[in-house]
């Protein structure tokens, strides 16, 4: 199982996250990558930058078991996982998830239920600075229920 989960607070390179996951084993046939970036508005008030935190240790384990997971339901031959923290501006890279497969489907799914479990599990606290003040953000209710899904899929032993 190849697993690599990076807590940081500087940008990182998708063409390079994506190379490495390439170059991990000749069993790789589909690579896909989710890049998440700081918005410049939300809930329609404009946003000039995010904050993050996080429990150092806690949050790259509770990251690890995310990816574990992932490779128990699919056949992967790597997840990369990279998540910055600090002071981020609109348009910086926020997450980066990666995910090598021998086929498609497994990447696709794999890429979605990690994203989807990072938004609902992993550790972090978010402040957002907008005209109006600071606010910490929560989670979504859709992100929830996204994630709720996954949990649904394997209750009813439906394959993901």
């Amino acid at each position: 199982m190849n697993t690599d989960v990076t807590i940081q607070s500087e940008d990182f390179s998708a063409d390079r996250e994506c190379a490495e996951l390439r170059a991990a084993s000749r069993g790789v046939g589909a690579v896909v990558t989710f890049s998440g970036i700081v918005r410049d508005i939300n809930d329609d008030d404009s946003v000039s930058s995010l904050y993050l935190e996080h429990y150092p240790g806690m949050t790259e384990k509770s990251i690890t078991e995310i990816a574990e997971i992932a490779h128990a339901r699919w056949s992967l031959q790597g997840v990369r996982v990279i998540h910055r923290v600090g002071e981020l501006g609109p348009g910086d890279q926020i997450v980066f998830v990666g995910i090598a497969s021998g086929h498609r489907g497994d990447a696709f799914a794999a890429c979605q239920f990690v994203m989807d479990y990072l938004k609902t599990r992993a550790p972090f606290w978010k402040r957002e600075t907008t005209p109006a003040g600071d606010r910490w953000l929560t989670t979504r209710e859709t992100d929830f229920d996204a994630a709720k899904g996954w949990d649904d899929e394997t209750e009813t032993g439906k394959s993901a």
